[in-house]
């Protein structure tokens, strides 16, 4: 999000608004909950509704990032000694400052791509969430979300304040940024062998950064001299939970996208039916093709091409890794998406684990048939194409296999 203030346009309470369908996102499901009286908040000093929140959506405190770029719209309260924290989940990202006014969400949505709310920390705040659009958008719908709403996550130099170096560039991070060039203006919590990451770095030489000696800042895996670990809910900004936020908010970008691309696809066609431009049964070569375009896109970033591998084995100090392979599903030999391989990449079945999240639920059924049919080729071997060659024939039968015991609904033509 970029600065906000009090007059923020297009602002609107996710309350009763919210309530005329079937809530379309968590936060909008959470927030039926507390009108319903199902749920309320404590209170805590200091951390507000921070921790309370969290467990009412399900977000493991184990998945806590932390970074100290002034990249948030509360960035006055942003340094390195009191960097922003991040927790996620499959289908909730939460962002928390200390001192902040408010806890920052967002969250995959059918309608909308990508939705953005804050949560008023303060203890005699009304308890509704608040949608933002243009406040946020101007960073999260634009050339670096490929203009549709998304989320952003950069690695950029920074100076002993958290502003980043502008000369110095930063890189936006996608599934192929090497790790050398990752996490610049982040907390890195772990061990990851002879690579040298951007992380735990506050720029000396902000003139030639990269006269810096980065070898303090590597296999960090203690915080309490850089900042009070007190203030937040774990000391640790676990290098596992970074990469896996990484993967995971490109694929939701990949979601988002698609289903407004096939949305708007759709809607044209009916336009055009609805006037009789064209005959009800008639569909354009071109608004077939976006679908197709849109759904290629999401099967790339489901089996990760493109995917920077791992020189060297990654360990996390948080306890992220385990607490977040156990949640599974498993199939009947106990294989699940979301067990790590952290030696040469990331997961050891390259399939994403969003295949079983509700934005990949909610994707509209023209991409969702074309997504599964691509999905079949490529896994039973019949694409051998250049973008997927990183699947051995070894990977392909497993995941599919995965698949086939553990994702519901699947098209008849897996049972083949």
């Amino acid at each position: 999000m970029t600065r906000f203030g009090v007059a923020v346009a297009c602002v609107v309470a996710c309350g009763l608004a919210g309530r005329a369908d079937e809530p379309t996102n968590a936060v909008l499901r959470l927030q039926a909950k507390i009108e319903d009286g199902k749920v309320s908040f404590k209170h805590v000093e200091g951390q507000g509704y921070l921790k309370s929140m969290l467990a009412e959506l399900d977000v493991p405190e184990s998945s806590q990032v932390l970074v100290f770029s002034k990249t948030s719209f509360q960035f006055e309260k942003i340094t390195p000694k009191t960097p922003r924290a991040l927790y996620f989940s499959d289908d909730v990202y939460v962002g928390y400052v200390p001192g902040g006014e408010v806890v920052e969400l967002s969250s995959p949505d059918p309608e909308l791509g990508t939705a953005f709310y804050t949560f008023d920390q303060k203890a005699d705040a009304p308890t509704g969430f608040l949608r933002h659009t243009d406040s946020c958008f101007r960073c999260h719908n634009s050339g670096r979300t490929q203009n549709r709403p998304g989320h952003i996550l950069r690695s950029v130099f920074t100076d002993r304040t958290g502003a980043a170096i502008g000369s110095a560039g930063g890189t936006l991070v996608e599934p192929g940024t090497p790790l050398t060039d990752r996490w610049g203006g982040w907390y890195v919590t772990g061990t990851h062998g002879k690579v040298q990451h951007r992380g735990n770095w506050v720029v000396a030489n902000t003139k030639n950064p990269d006269a810096d000696d980065r070898t303090p800042n590597q296999n960090v895996t203690d915080l309490t001299d850089r900042i009070p670990v007190k203030a937040y809910l774990t000391p640790h900004s676990d290098i596992v939970a970074l990469l896996v936020l990484e993967h995971q908010a490109d694929v939701h970008n990949r979601l988002s996208r698609a289903t407004l691309t096939a949305n708007e696809a759709i809607r044209h066609m009916g336009m055009l039916k609805a006037d009789k431009v064209d005959k009800a049964d008639h569909r354009w070569a071109s608004h077939t093709r976006r679908i197709e375009l849109a759904a290629e896109d999401v099967v790339r970033g489901l089996l990760y091409t493109g995917e920077t591998k791992l020189d060297d084995e990654v360990k996390g100090t948080s306890g992220f890794a385990e607490q977040f392979a156990k949640r599974g599903p498993a199939d009947g030999e106990g294989r699940s998406l979301r067990q790590f391989d952290l030696k040469t990449r990331l997961f050891q079945y390259p399939c994403s684990y969003l295949i079983y999240s509700k934005a990949f639920d909610d994707l509209p059924a023209e991409v969702k048939a074309v997504v599964w049919k691509r999905l079949n080729e490529v896994l039973t071997g019949r694409d051998k194409s250049e973008a997927f060659a990183h699947l051995s024939a070894a990977d392909r039968k497993a995941i599919r296999e995965i698949l086939a015991a553990t994702k519901k609904g699947l098209p008849a033509e897996w049972a083949k």
